[in-house]
């Protein structure tokens, strides 16, 4: 679907596909409601305890798989949002395949979304459907589900399958909470940190939000944080190296709605890589299984999801560590490579994570304000409505075919609303376009192997870990860690003094600047 935005707003890929730092809280707030959403479904248990080895939930219908995509279609969807939330009301579907809603009393002016789809997936959910106060949908059982002890053919080394029914919470940190850093586990990780011989950058901690509110670290190019103007080392993974090759991504599962995307995944034959959260490894392990079994690309994306540059450092190895140890236990591998949640890293945290041998992936970035992020994670929470994500996405497409370079983009499959548009409209769209794209991991379109992505099956030839490297990377002021939780050489809670060179650089200002006018836009 082709969008032209009749709005008086940027480019989609400009500021909407912009994680913006200085919205981090409102994110935070949706991932809580939709955890009061998931678990209050009827009928479905709360992600407190491991998956039933039937299902990942209880309310549960027969799954049929989707159908090949359908021949082109174009339509116009007019979005009339309400001024108290921004949330576009239900629109009924008309003769001509438009759409258009009609807001509640007090409305803003309304915002029409032009967009020409080359294929769609003939039984998505309406567009008007895909809205934040969508009725729940039934969640669906997994195709698949596996035994213990069943063996990874396709990943040679790789030991056979954890049986996830003897897993215990109890023996794991409190979900959806950084973990403490007393613990025995914990400890132990600081240790090997300590002796991994990676420098750690002496950078201060960030305060909660973002570029605005830490002007002094969005100014300083020496801590290369991404966040506030895209800046990225040699240890980052971006992009794909081969032109229209896209590194599939989906972030902050596994969730109820995840067999749903991994039905559709298996009927077009695709494979992706997921950025696993720990606290919801342990929730649905056997989700995790039929991932990691499918051939998808498993990777970390921290315990609880927080903002890591406003964490000390060891709180930082807490929620990678924990992250890392829940993966291996239902699949018996470790990752190797780890997404930061909103894209937060700076060189403090770029080290870090290197030191525990996880290699950053971000997703592709084009200039300080632009990066290929669909926004479908703020469809659920009614920040950004379909219409802008089907917008963004075509804007991505229109930089995308034009590269010389192969692309990544951030995509979620947490709530129903962005497995609803996935399905149903991005990816049938993607495998319609011609000149077609090759869609793979981000492993597989770096032209290596699935057993370079876990630590116990890559041989270290094709993909050696990072931390080699890591001293002439590092460089600078650094900080000495010892496992008592604290940090020798700055403060107890590990939240270290910067070096007093600190550069302006005239387009970060402006760029914070910039960002501090678009506090809806999602980091």
């Amino acid at each position: 679907m082709k969008f032209l935005a009749h709005v008086a707003l940027v480019s989609a890929v400009s500021l909407p596909s912009l994680v913006a730092a200085s919205a981090q809280d409102s994110h935070r707030l949706a991932r809580d409601l939709h955890v009061q959403h998931a678990r209050q479904q009827a009928g479905v248990p709360p992600p407190g305890g491991p998956q039933s080895s039937s299902a990942p939930a209880a309310q549960t219908s027969s799954a049929a798989a989707p159908p090949p995509p359908a021949p082109p279609a174009t339509s116009t969807v007019q979005v009339q949002s309400t001024s108290a939330a921004g949330t576009p009301a239900p629109a009924p579907a008309t003769s001509n395949g438009a759409a258009t809603t009609t807001g509640a009393a007090t409305t803003s002016p309304t915002t029409t979304y032009h967009y020409s789809l080359d294929s769609v997936n003939p039984t998505a959910v309406p567009l008007s459907d895909i809205v934040s106060d969508a009725a729940v949908a039934p969640t669906h059982p997994l195709d698949a589900t596996f035994t213990p002890g069943a063996q990874p053919t396709f990943l040679p080394g790789a030991p056979g399958l954890p049986n996830a029914m003897l897993l215990k919470p109890t023996d794991y940190p409190a979900l959806d909470k950084i973990p403490p850093t007393d613990s025995p586990q914990v400890q132990e990780w600081i240790s090997e940190v300590a002796k991994s011989g990676v420098p750690i950058p002496n950078i201060p901690v960030n305060v909660a939000g973002g570029c605005p509110a830490n002007p002094q670290a969005a100014s300083d190019p020496s801590r290369c944080w991404w966040t506030c103007g895209g800046c990225t080392r040699s240890t980052d993974i971006t992009e794909c190296p081969q032109p229209m090759h896209w590194g599939l991504t989906y972030d902050d599962g596994p969730s109820y709605y995840t067999p749903d995307l991994l039905s559709y995944l298996d009927q077009v034959q695709l494979k992706s890589t997921f950025y696993i959260v720990g606290s919801r490894a342990i929730s649905f392990p056997q989700t995790l299984q039929t991932q990691f079994m499918g051939q998808h690309q498993i990777a970390v994306h921290t315990w609880s999801h927080p903002s890591l540059t406003t964490l000390t450092n060891e709180q930082i190895i807490a929620e990678l560590g924990w992250s890392k140890k829940v993966i291996k236990d239902v699949l018996g591998v470790t990752p190797n490579t780890m997404r930061p949640p909103y894209g937060d890293i700076d060189d403090r945290v770029r080290a870090i994570s290197v030191a525990m041998g996880l290699t950053p992936v971000m997703w592709t970035r084009i200039s300080p304000l632009a990066t290929y992020d669909t926004d479908d994670f703020n469809i659920h929470s009614g920040i950004t409505p379909v219409g802008q994500v089907l917008q963004n996405w075509e804007n991505i497409l229109g930089n995308a075919t034009t590269s010389s370079k192969g692309f990544i983009v951030l995509e979620h499959d947490l709530f129903q609303q962005t497995v609803e548009v996935a399905t149903g409209y991005i990816l049938p769209d993607a495998l319609g376009h011609q000149p077609p794209f090759t869609i793979q991991p981000v492993i597989t379109c770096l032209g290596l192997p699935l057993s370079d992505a876990y630590i116990e099956t890559n041989d270290n030839k094709t993909n050696p870990p990072p931390a080699g490297s890591a001293s002439a990377i590092f460089t600078g002021p650094t900080v000495a860690l010892s496992p008592t939780g604290g940090t020798d050489g700055g403060s107890p809670n590990g939240a270290m003094s910067v070096s007093s060179n600190v550069v302006l650089s005239t387009l970060l200002t402006g760029a914070v600047s910039l960002l501090a006018g678009y506090l809806s836009v999602r980091l």
